[in-house]
């Protein structure tokens, strides 16, 4: 299906809506002008190539997928876990050691 559209006297025009969604041409998508005749142009989308992921996009990313605890509790359960480690050892890990 053709789609018409006219020029307005800034040289701007519309891109139709149905080939916008289709394409997913969105507000400030570059269109790259090819002229191929004199009556005739191509124009292509010009994709961002994939970049390199942006560290800062991850932040809440944890919080979402588990808990939210407070930092009173994380250090209460490291004080817990201290006390297990070294009740092995005979010197309660201070001390010399033997040789």
């Amino acid at each position: 299906m053709a789609d018409i559209t006219k020029v307005s006297k800034r040289g701007r025009t519309t891109i139709p809506a149905r080939l916008r969604r289709e394409h997913g041409v969105d507000s400030g998508t570059q269109l790259l002008w090819e002229p191929v005749g004199p009556d005739e142009w191509r124009v292509y989308i010009r994709r961002k190539p994939p970049g390199r992921p942006d560290p800062l996009g991850m932040l809440g990313f944890a919080r979402r997928s588990r808990a939210v605890r407070s930092t009173a509790d994380w250090m209460q359960e490291l004080r817990e876990g201290e006390g297990e480690g070294s009740r092995g050892d005979a010197g309660g890990g201070r001390g010399k050691s033997a040789v």
